[in-house]
């Protein structure tokens, strides 16, 4: 299929609008109603309790850190915080469900009509509202055994807990809504509340998609697109759904709201299941919590401590660090890369840290398929590389050979240096006698270079670091070799 641009370019008459409902969830030690540990683990139904196993006749209690890491949320996306909040049930049956209901949150979430700003396509602001920010808990998780006919379940992720943040449906294209869910995976990686990681299902989205004939004052019927860990994945899948809703209008068809699955072998969606209403879902209030009653001032003590958001650290990293927009962009993109870098910068001030962490840590990163977090060379091993490249202790090209070894090894440039001997050569009178002995075994090329071959300079040039084994300071080797072959 065709990607969305040529789709809305073919029927200009259209247009799309894309509401999200992003799953976070939360960091904390333990789960949202009871003791039993949040962190993933490898053994099936490990780490659970009566509680999170969904036994009647337990009584569930919050957890206060989701609350906090929920308000945290909410100051980070400019959401109002409704001081009484409570939770409700939400009922419906999977097998990963023990309880046959959700705790969550109904009538009154925590927060409600924020926003959140992305850059479009065309690159200009554009606010993305938030409809509400409500706290939960996650359900178990279905293992399914083709090979023996059978499907298991897992209880450790129920009670896992979650913020989910509702979207309205402004976004109006592939593009922005990977720009929404960067900027919001960013956020809450920022605020320590998340930590990211897609592949693990800790920040998931639900995508609802729905086209209509522009300026028609009514919403087209919304088909949502469960389950997507990655946002290629999602792009794709927008892309998609939008052309299918489209052609089936077209052909005289109607737009039927279900959830839908994306293939990523096939790359299409096809109908998990008609959607829900909330009707379905018989909501009431949970009879087992109290209200959630927060003060002003738990808001403010909250507030304190907020950590540096990515909008201010872009700033910060233009004004102070003297990065350019593009450069800023690249660190605050990704948490680490910009913690890697303000540390190293922090041991040793350079204009050209900037260029080592973009072209060399990145790549290597890139193409080890490694975590910067979990490089052998340490932010402070990388400042000391380029103070000895700037005090003339080494040259560039001996530079990247430390380089690619400290990030295997881990071993300090200093030492590698000094047990390889590596520094720089500077003495200007012992490089004067190598050039000269140089030019006298070459006494051929030296005509012809005076003769008018100037190219073969390159030749003189490559010689000396050859027999200097890439230790001879390139500049004072330029300067003598200049010298001795035009005198």
């Amino acid at each position: 299929m065709s990607n969305e641009n040529t789709v809305l370019a073919r029927y200009p008459d259209y247009e799309v609008c894309i509401g999200m409902e992003v799953h976070v969830q939360l960091a904390t030690k333990s789960k949202i109603f009871c003791s039993c540990s949040n962190v993933a683990v490898a053994q099936a139904n490990s780490t659970i309790c009566p509680i999170c196993s969904g036994y009647p006749g337990v009584l569930p209690v919050l957890n206060a850190q989701v609350v906090e890491f929920a308000v945290m949320a909410a100051l980070a996306t400019n959401s109002h915080i409704n001081l009484y909040n409570e939770f409700s049930r939400k009922h419906y049956f999977y097998p990963d469900l023990p309880k046959g209901y959700q705790v969550t949150q109904g009538e009154l979430p925590i927060c409600e009509n924020g926003f959140v700003s992305i850059k479009t396509d065309s690159g200009e602001d554009k606010k993305i509202r938030l409809f509400r920010i409500h706290m939960e808990e996650d359900a178990g998780k279905n293992i399914h055994d083709a090979a023996q006919g059978r499907s298991l379940v897992d209880l450790n992720r129920a009670g896992t807990p979650l913020i989910e943040i509702v979207s309205y449906p402004d976004l109006s294209s592939a593009g922005e809504v990977r720009s929404y869910l960067k900027s919001l995976r960013n956020t809450v990686m920022y605020l320590g509340i998340c930590s990211g990681n897609m592949e693990d299902g800790a920040f998931r989205a639900d995508t609802n998609i729905s086209v209509r004939k522009k300026g028609a004052a009514e919403l087209g019927v919304k088909c949502e697109l469960k389950n997507i860990n990655s946002f290629k994945f999602i792009a794709d899948a927008i892309e998609y759904e939008v052309e299918r809703q489209i052609e089936l209008i077209e052909a005289g068809g109607r737009v039927t709201q279900q959830t839908r699955l994306w293939d990523t072998k096939e790359h299409k969606t096809y109908s998990m299941r008609s959607k829900e209403g909330a009707a379905d879902y018989r909501y009431f209030t949970d009879p087992d919590l109290p209200p959630v009653c927060l003060t002003q001032e738990y808001i403010d003590a909250v507030a304190a401590k907020m950590p540096e958001l990515p909008d201010v650290l872009f700033a910060r990293l233009i004004s102070e660090y003297g990065l350019s927009e593009y450069e800023a962009e690249i660190l605050v993109s990704d948490k680490s890369v910009a913690d890697y870098y303000q540390q190293a910068h922090a041991h040793h001030k350079s204009k050209l840290l900037i260029n080592w962490v973009m072209r060399d840590v990145l790549g290597f990163c890139k193409e080890s398929k490694i975590a910067i977090e979990n490089i052998a060379l340490k932010p402070v091993m990388l400042a000391e590389l380029i103070a000895l490249i700037e005090s003339g202790k080494i040259n560039s090209k001996i530079a990247q050979d430390v380089f690619k070894d400290s990030i295997k090894s881990g071993e300090s440039p200093r030492d590698y240096i000094a047990r390889n001997n590596l520094e720089q050569l500077d003495d200007e009178a012992e490089i004067e006698k190598i050039v000269i002995e140089l030019l006298a075994k070459n006494a051929q090329q030296v005509a012809a270079y005076r003769a008018g071959q100037v190219k073969l300079f390159g030749f003189f040039t490559g010689q000396m670091m050859i027999v200097t084994k890439g230790r001879g300071n390139p500049q004072k080797i330029q300067q003598l070799l200049k010298k001795h072959l035009d005198s």
